[in-house]
């Protein structure tokens, strides 16, 4: 799953082919370790914004800025902003297949619905939920979905933005 304590770099950056692979090849080639890296399009056209999870138990301080130096160096990359945790809004999007039949199937849609998590497929032998959240919330549902048994799970990366008025770049005007 996800670290407990991390760094979130927001990383603006030219749409430009193999970007994300430049950025992981930085991190693979200095042993820096990436819990997760997402890449999106933002609201101005050919600009993407990758956001990257760095596992704080294996970064400190002085790696954080060493790669935010080496980061700036790459010539698509625009803007590197460490996103502090207490002013970040950040999710994660997880789909879970869960075993279920007629009788728990009830009792799987209430536990989805505590974690206003959606039920987008049912079978009849297996419903599948879509949650976002953070990665606590995520742990949280998986935890009581485990009972019931989980055939599949997958787990996106996070994306964060600042609360606030604070923005990386301009907006587009859309």
């Amino acid at each position: 799953m996800f670290p407990k304590n991390r760094y979130i770099l927001s990383v603006l950056v030219e749409d430009v082919d193999g970007i994300v692979s430049r950025i992981a090849g930085l991190f693979t080639r200095r042993g820096y370790p990436i819990a997760s890296i997402v890449s999106a399009i933002t609201d101005v056209d050919g600009i993407n914004r990758i956001t990257i999870v760095i596992d704080g138990e294996l970064g400190d301080e002085h790696t954080i800025e060493q790669i935010t130096k080496q980061l700036n160096k790459l010539i698509p990359v625009l803007k590197v902003v460490r996103l502090p945790e207490e002013s970040t809004v950040a999710r994660a999007l997880m789909m879970v297949k869960v075993s279920a039949d007629a009788g728990n199937r009830p009792q799987i849609v209430d536990a989805a619905n505590i974690f206003r998590a959606r039920v987008i497929d049912v079978s009849p032998d297996a419903v599948v939920i879509e949650a976002t959240g953070t990665p606590g919330k995520l742990e949280a549902l998986l935890d009581v979905l485990a009972p019931f048994g989980i055939r599949e799970m997958i787990q996106s990366g996070e994306i964060a933005l600042c609360r606030g008025p604070r923005t990386m770049a301009p907006a587009s005007g859309r």
